[in-house]
């Protein structure tokens, strides 16, 4: 026990959460060795704190340790930024470079939003996890480096995994020991340490007395949901510390900084993954068709019955009883005839004769494919802003760096 508050104290942990202890265990057990660890955890938890420990604890602690946010780097230069480049290798090299795999030889680095990286990016880790060979970009050399991969997601990457957006092999090489960190509303009265702790600090920092909470004020603390977590909690520290005059906070005060404050904690509806991927969109598209298929399908019974039982006195042209009649075709599964075959007729109602209808009409059955419309939709953005891709991004609703990576896995010209 006093081996994990000299932790706490010495990486600024704060809290006893059970969750968070066992955390700090792992980690320390972990760092003497070379495995590779996957951290998870929601965006504000802190995660970035562990892999300073693991490395601190390891033999690796007088080498480098960078942290890398793979999410900051645009996809066009991330390889040239972990595994290095050769002068001239692309436009503005103008000189050979070190990537971070390079002077990081001996020591650690640290991969934050690793779900982040390209496909083609994590083919390059994974071999450099599992043989330590890396290439420059524009390079033909191998070259070796002992590093120590860390990384960290704040994103279901399983889920990533299913979508296509993360390769299975790299997850396994990664996860090879897991660390999981709580959310602060997961973490109980942790959350008044925390507040204190931060309501301290800005104390000596504006030279002010230090806020400090009523009895329901600190319960509206510990009910919220905190989707922001240790960052979020520390943030509204500070707003509070700077506006309000009054140094003891009432419930009703801070109510008016938090958002969306939902009151008692029930089974939390947190909005964790608002996914707003172009993948997620599609799925959404596609279970509108297929709905509106469904209800076309109820509308061609509802026709049917109604004609079946001779409950409308509409006197049919031929036009009209050729659509009627494939209606009937298409609900009793059957195909529709093509321009070069007679088909028979159907008494839609009591007062109408049989007449021999000539069906013209063929039938093309649209694709499902989910593919092919992705791949028709970029096209007709791309086609309305004549290439810009920024602009057709901001029509599709996804990033640019995504729209660039569509075009390429499908190889649309734009």
């Amino acid at each position: 026990m006093k081996d994990l508050q000299n932790i706490k104290q010495r990486f600024g942990i704060i809290g006893n959460n059970e969750e968070l202890n066992r955390a700090i265990d792992i980690a320390v057990q972990v760092a003497p060795t070379d495995l590779s660890v996957l951290i998870t955890g929601e965006s504000g938890t802190g995660k970035e704190i562990f892999p300073q420990v693991i490395h601190n604890y390891s033999a690796r602690k007088h080498g480098q340790y960078i942290a890398v946010n793979c999410g900051a780097i645009p996809e066009g230069t991330i390889d040239s930024e972990l595994f290095g480049h050769e002068k001239g290798s692309f436009t503005g090299a103008t000189e050979s470079r070190k990537g971070y795999f390079e002077v990081a030889d001996g020591g650690t680095i640290f991969l934050d939003e690793i779900a982040e990286l390209p496909l083609s990016t994590q083919v390059r880790l994974l071999r450099v996890l599992e043989t330590g060979e890396f290439i420059r970009v524009g390079s033909s050399k191998v070259q070796k480096t002992n590093v120590r991969v860390i990384a960290a997601s704040n994103v279901d990457v399983p889920r990533a995994i299913d979508n296509g957006k993360f390769r299975e092999d790299l997850f396994y090489r990664l996860n090879t020991v897991p660390i999981k960190i709580p959310a602060l509303r997961e973490r109980g009265e942790d959350i008044f340490l925390l507040f204190r702790k931060f309501a301290v600090d800005f104390a000596e920092k504006y030279r002010m007395p230090a806020i400090r909470l009523d009895s329901e004020a600190k319960n509206v603390l510990l009910n919220y949901s905190w989707p922001g977590n240790v960052r979020q909690l520390k943030n509204i520290t500070e707003q509070i510390s700077i506006i309000e005059r009054e140094r003891e906070i009432i419930a009703l005060t801070l109510r008016n900084y938090l958002p969306e404050y939902g009151g008692a904690k029930l089974p939390a509806v947190i909005k964790k993954d608002e996914d707003k991927s172009f993948s997620s969109e599609r799925e959404i598209l596609y279970k509108i068709l297929f709905d509106m298929k469904s209800d076309m399908n109820d509308l061609k019974k509802l026709v049917f019955d109604l004609l079946r039982r001779g409950e409308t006195d509409v006197t049919f042209q031929e036009t009209n009883s050729r659509v009627i009649k494939n209606l009937f075709r298409e609900t009793n599964g059957e195909e529709s005839v093509s321009s070069s075959t007679e088909a028979q007729s159907v008494d839609f109602s009591p007062h109408q004769t049989r007449d021999d209808i000539q069906d013209t009409e063929e039938i093309f059955e649209e694709s499902l494919s989910l593919a092919d419309k992705e791949v028709e939709m970029i096209k007709k953005a791309l086609e309305k802003y004549n290439g810009k891709r920024k602009m057709a991004a901001n029509e599709l609703g996804i990033s640019e760096r995504t729209l660039y990576r569509k075009i390429k896995e499908y190889g649309i010209e734009s």
